[in-house]
């Protein structure tokens, strides 16, 4: 069979929200073929496929805003708590 997952970290030095970088990635068959990172604001992908869906989010202003908002509202958050 094949397996697809996704993984999401919060990389940080401190609870300051500059220090957060909150990182979305998308794996198919344990290889990740793309990924949102908040530092950079906008997906990358890293093979083909991954390429191609990046572009496709990347053109949506909606999805951009509300994977932005992630790095407060699921980051920031669970960071605090820790």
């Amino acid at each position: 069979g094949f397996m697809e997952y996704n993984l999401i970290r919060c990389v940080f030095n401190s609870s300051d929200l500059n220090d957060i970088e909150f990182i979305f990635s998308y794996y198919y068959n344990k290889m990740e073929y793309a990924r949102f990172s908040s530092s950079l604001g906008k997906y990358v992908g890293y093979n083909e496929i991954g390429v191609k869906q990046a572009a496709v989010w990347n053109k949506d202003a909606s999805e951009l805003a509300r994977m932005k908002a992630q790095k407060e509202t699921y980051c920031k958050h669970n960071v605090d708590i820790d």
